[in-house]
């Protein structure tokens, strides 16, 4: 059985997540000058962000979401930072307070936590697939429904 991760290796958390993410959703791109064969990540997205869980152990869930056209997410907030990144469509973020977010396939996006919002999918002929990661305290809800 795996260890969870503690405090003595806690900069390995920041690298798994890396590679998580480099593994799932960025497409092996050969790089220049590199050795036919041999795959490198390409960089999506770096930002640095505030409200990460801080225990001593975290749950990580990659999700997939397809939208039809015209679909469109519960009205929600997180609790932790989410990142989607478009892999097919165009998506559009609505954030409370803020000016809406549109993603063409390929981008990525972080949702703050705590920031009410509802995500669409605007076209009325193209369906919209994204992929999540979520980095939580385990166990909790991935979002919580705003009334």
């Amino acid at each position: 059985m795996q260890q969870p991760f503690t405090a003595s290796n806690r900069k390995h958390k920041s690298l798994v997540r890396l590679a998580l993410l480099a593994c799932i959703v960025v497409p092996p791109l050969a790089a220049h000058g590199q050795s036919p064969g041999l795959a490198a990540p390409g960089l999506v997205l770096r930002e640095l962000v505030a409200a990460m869980p801080k225990s001593e152990t975290q749950e990580i869930r990659v999700l997939t979401a397809s939208f039809k056209p015209g679909d469109k997410t519960a009205f929600h907030t997180h609790r932790s930072p989410v990142t989607v990144y478009v892999l097919e469509g165009r998506f559009t973020l609505e954030l409370e307070g803020r000016a809406p977010v549109t993603l063409d396939a390929g981008r990525a996006y972080v949702e703050p936590p705590g920031v009410r919002m509802t995500g669409y999918n605007r076209s009325t002929s193209e369906p919209l697939r994204v992929v999540i990661f979520y980095v939580s305290e385990p166990g909790t809800p991935f979002l919580d429904a705003v009334h």
